[in-house]
């Protein structure tokens, strides 16, 4: 086993309604290469995760944002799904959390739907991003510049498309996270 992220904790945002591969995968790639993984979320207890539109299984909280310190963290993904980053850029603990990461500038991933809460977070302008497309046009609107690519790092933040993305955004994440 690859130990290239020992000693690093790594933060997980994500609330009902996120995209289940796209929880879990990265949370297995970094735990693979030796980070500790924690999932924060809006409430105690356990979240919703879908494959796609189906409801699937629930994912036990480890912190609520409320009480997560930033500075504690090394690293943060935003997994994706459609209902997710709905609800977290809805809460000004959630986006206070997203915007500390990127104001300390570790290194942040994000997939899918996922950016919309960055866009709330006002972290994207300048920057290229990769996405469902579906959020081209909120990108373009918040001042990033938006791409139709797979795997995407602009200076902290990597970012990709779709769960079809999720092997080269696991890889990539995991080589970014080191720092």
């Amino acid at each position: 086993m690859a130990t290239t992220l020992q000693g690093k904790r790594i933060a997980f945002l994500a609330a009902d309604g996120v995209e289940e591969v796209e929880y879990v995968q990265p949370r297995e790639a970094v735990e693979n290469a030796g980070a500790t993984a924690e999932l924060v979320s809006l409430k105690p207890g356990s979240i919703q995760s879908f494959n796609h539109l189906d409801q699937s299984k629930t994912y036990d909280v480890e912190v609520t944002v409320e009480k997560a310190d930033a500075s504690g963290y090394d690293a943060l993904v935003l997994p994706g799904g459609v209902a997710n980053p709905d609800f977290l850029r809805s809460d000004p603990d959630a986006v206070r959390f997203v915007r500390a990461f990127f104001d300390a500038g570790k290194p942040v991933g994000v997939i899918c739907h996922g950016p919309w809460t960055l866009i709330e977070a006002d972290v994207v302008r300048g920057r290229r991003i990769a996405s469902w497309p579906s959020l081209r046009t909120d990108l373009t609107n918040a001042g990033a510049t938006w791409v139709d690519e797979e795997c995407v790092t602009d200076g902290n933040l990597t970012s990709s498309r779709n769960p079809g993305d999720l092997p080269a955004f696991c890889q990539r994440i995991t080589e970014t996270f080191k720092v």
